[in-house]
């Protein structure tokens, strides 16, 4: 547990280092803190975080430079959040944005958001299109031979999916006729996490072909709905070309873009974040979900009608402006939201 005078430090070490990129001696430390402390104490001080592992000392310089774990520290207990409206009153491109983000164009919108993430940032802005529901307004099972069905799943809009089952046991055209009526009466407009909850339950009430079709049709419901490939629009990757922290390195380049033209792991990163409420910051190094040291992560989920659909974020440097990374993630996440949901 770190006491005042040293927290006082850390925060102040942490802030020198985002402003200017150099590592923080002991004399800016005196100047920049406000306290009345001696050199010798503040060596001393800075001796006992860099042994905690908060601040590390490069080879070519005697001043210090935060660690993964200093800014984890830093972010968690330290940033002193700023009302949001205060961003959003002062930047241009927001309120461009609310004039150009219109709901009845949701792909727009979601290219639109990357880029003013962008711009906004100065690094990368990542957005996950909307999820589409996993709600189906009428399904068909159709036979295609022996233990071989067709499930035909229509959603709400529209949209027609079509998934090739196997199953234990042949069915007749009037079995699957009947689970037809059956599963349509009683299970259409449920989710497929609603179905497989009731399923639990009822399994033991529904005839057997009934519940291995509606098992069946879950599953490849859930497939067909809902664990398609997610798209993710990224926005400004070039920034990160300028980005000190980066531009002597290009192993590092090259991984990050590595990331960018896959996107898988992108798109594990921001389905964590959907989980999580609010604003997420993710530190390079503290996890699988972002392995890289250099990098950072700050992200927020959007919500349409109430329900959370996607996320969106910036990825920039561990040495980035945290508070500000904070205000324009979660203003584009209720912009987009604001703009997607329906009037």
């Amino acid at each position: 547990m770190l006491d005042d005078r040293a927290r006082t430090l850390l925060k102040t070490l942490v802030e020198r280092y985002i402003a200017d990129g150099q590592p923080v001696g002991s004399r800016t430390l005196s100047r920049a803190s406000g306290l009345d402390l001696s050199p010798a104490t503040i060596r001393n001080v800075m001796a006992d975080l860099e042994e905690l592992g908060l601040i590390a000392s490069p080879h070519t310089s005697a001043g210090r430079v935060p660690t993964a774990r200093g800014y984890r520290l830093f972010v968690d207990t330290m940033l002193t959040a700023r009302p949001v409206g205060e961003l959003a009153s002062t930047s241009p491109e927001l309120a461009a944005a609310r004039e150009q983000l219109h709901p009845d164009q949701p792909q727009r919108v979601i290219a639109q958001a990357a880029s003013l993430l962008s711009s906004l940032s100065s690094y990368v802005g990542v957005v996950s299109a909307p999820r589409k529901a996993d709600v189906f307004h009428h399904i068909e099972f159709l036979r295609l031979g022996e233990r071989r069905v067709l499930v035909i799943l229509v959603s709400p809009d529209g949209d027609v999916q079509n998934r090739v089952v196997f199953t234990a046991r042949d069915f007749g055209a009037a079995e699957l006729a009947e689970a037809t009526s059956y599963v349509n009466a009683h299970y259409a407009g449920l989710t497929l996490e609603e179905i497989r909850e009731r399923l639990k339950v009822e399994i033991d009430a529904l005839r057997g072909e009934i519940a291995a079709l509606m098992q069946a049709a879950v599953e490849a419901g859930s497939e067909a709905m809902g664990g398609g490939a997610e798209q993710v629009v990224v926005s400004g990757e070039r920034n990160l070309l300028g980005v000190q922290d980066f531009g002597q390195d290009l192993g590092s380049l090259r991984r990050l873009f590595d990331l960018f033209e896959q996107k898988t792991q992108l798109m594990r990163l921001l389905d964590v974040s959907s989980r999580a409420e609010g604003v997420r910051i993710y530190i390079g190094g503290e996890s699988q979900v972002v392995p890289y040291e250099q990098l950072s992560v700050v992200t927020a989920p959007y919500e349409v009608d109430g329900r959370v659909v996607g996320t969106l974020g910036v990825i920039g440097p561990t040495r980035m402006p945290y508070e500000r990374m904070i205000q324009i993630v979660d203003i584009t996440a209720r912009l987009v939201g604001h703009a997607l949901s329906h009037k």
